[in-house]
């Protein structure tokens, strides 16, 4: 059946790729709730924003298959933003392979778009402070280094942000506005994040709620005790996205970078208590650990969770829907520190601004809003 056109023409029209990830899902929110807005979103599976609004309309796309994403995207000829905030995960990061397929899936929705959206002004896309650092090494010890968007890229070939970077300039052609986005640590509400930090914390701290386990920090002394990356909240990742794509003084066809983290700065060894007593979690007077490993210690507690999700008559999910444990055990093991500073942003007068700790607890609360916690 083809998809129908929404009725009413609109001054702004957008097209969110990855709309029910954790920033995606957010965006098209915020743009729905400006008014004069029209917006697609788009992802491979099933949308789950629960966003009930005659101007939104979901479109399922592989986007990795170049007729299918012709055939379901081409028709969208009012467009007149694009927000680009999906990858594909199958090949490991710094991967030649990771590269192509990521390449390849923003080369099908251009060749899909460009085309017949005549009206397209802007291109936001979305990539992440991991444009500064290679995970493979080397690193610079306990070296502190803020990040600033003007820093040379590294010499390494496979990272797939400047291979989605390249290709935009080279597809744009200095003739439509563009920008991109660097986050640190997102947080937010999303059952389809690869790295979902708070579904991650907040299965971790149900489980050891209903087991009465004690709330562990699990990592090295370094990141516990020290700032290691940015928070990065999703309302501000996707309000700075919305403000450098509608501020004309902002618009350039040459390309603005822009670092989208929180602000302030913080420890885990400063907020961790906090955490575990929000989540109604035992937390140890010695919370810290260097031999806790999350993957480990959660490996054997998927019936566990099935039990609470029962119990509590939450959302249908498996524990795996929510949390990866080995990307925690990963993040709180970082040998880099992944720290950037926001002040390109704040010069040119984005207000937006999160304590890490306050994003948290506010998204835990969104979560039980959502039935996805108890």
């Amino acid at each position: 059946m083809a998809i129908k056109d929404l009725a009413a023409p609109h001054k702004n029209v957008a097209v969110i790729f990855g709309s029910t990830g954790l920033v995606g899902r957010e965006l098209a929110r915020r743009l729905l709730s400006r008014g004069g807005w029209k917006v697609y979103g788009v992802a491979r599976k099933a949308d789950t924003t629960n966003i009930k609004d005659s101007n939104y309309q979901f479109i399922s796309c592989d986007l990795l298959q170049p007729a299918e994403t012709r055939k379901k995207l081409s028709w969208l000829h009012d467009v007149t933003h694009i927000f680009w905030i999906t990858w594909a995960s199958e090949f490991p990061l710094d991967s030649r392979e990771c590269c192509e397929q990521n390449k390849a899936m923003m080369s099908n929705a251009l060749n899909a778009l460009l085309p017949t959206a005549k009206g397209l002004r802007h291109f936001s896309l979305q990539t992440g402070v991991k444009h500064y650092i290679s995970l493979q090494g080397p690193f610079d010890g306990n070296e502190v280094r803020y990040y600033h968007e003007e820093c040379p890229r590294l010499s390494t070939e496979n990272n797939f942000y400047y291979t989605l970077e390249d290709l935009l300039k080279e597809r744009l052609g200095g003739k439509v506005a563009w920008s991109v986005h660097r986050p640190g640590l997102i947080l937010g509400n999303s059952q389809r994040a690869l790295y979902n930090f708070m579904g991650s914390l907040c299965v971790y701290g149900t489980i050891c709620k209903h087991l009465n386990l004690p709330f562990m920090f699990g990592g090295s002394r370094e990141c516990w005790e020290e700032m290691c990356i940015d928070g990065s909240d999703v309302r501000l990742v996707a309000e700075q996205q919305i403000w450098s794509a509608t501020n004309d003084a902002l618009l350039s066809t040459d390309g603005h970078a822009f670092n989208a983290i929180n602000g302030p700065r913080f420890t885990w060894k400063q907020i961790w208590r906090k955490i575990g007593l929000k989540l109604g979690a035992v937390v140890p007077e010695d919370m810290f650990s260097e031999d806790f490993m999350f993957s480990k210690f959660m490996a054997d507690k998927g019936s566990v969770w099935k039990e609470i999700v029962a119990k509590e008559g939450l959302v249908g999910t498996e524990m795996e829907d929510l949390a990866n444990f080995q990307f925690l055990d990963h993040l709180f093991r970082c040998p880099a520190k992944m720290l950037a500073t926001r002040d390109k942003a704040d010069r040119l007068g984005l207000t937006a601004m999160y304590e890490t700790l306050d994003s948290i607890l506010y998204w835990v609360d969104d979560m039980r809003k959502d039935k996805l916690i108890p």
